[in-house]
């Protein structure tokens, strides 16, 4: 029963997460798609690790994971006004590169499938 609240609480702060970068943050620095991957809340509710996909250049997206980290507190408080819980986790924002990576897989495999033809 636990662990469905838990999914429950992390769906649910993905989606408002979303919401608050995409339509309240006004950084001019967050210039590049951003999309929540994933939000892991401690069980205590005291932290929550948001991961954070940004699409653009290397540039683009440091200047982004800065500007999204600099603005965790507006973000955490956005949070606690759209969200009833008992505590009001700290945001922990990090970069999910889970996307790149599997990429990079893919592009390996074609590689060997194209020796393995030759």
């Amino acid at each position: 029963m636990a662990n469905y609240r838990g999914g429950r609480i992390n769906e649910e702060m993905r989606k408002e997460i979303s919401d608050i970068i995409r339509n309240h943050l006004k950084d001019p620095r967050i210039n590049a798609m951003v999309s929540v991957t994933g939000v892991n809340v401690t069980k205590d509710l005291q932290y929550a690790k948001v991961y954070i996909s940004i699409f653009g250049n290397e540039t683009e997206e440091k200047e982004t994971l800065e500007a999204l980290k600099s603005s965790s507190g507006f973000i955490r408080r956005e949070i606690g006004k759209r969200i009833n819980l008992r505590h009001n986790p700290e945001i922990i924002i990090e970069l999910d590169t889970s996307i790149e990576h599997g990429m990079h897989i893919e592009s390996l495999l074609q590689k060997i499938k194209e020796n393995k033809n030759e």
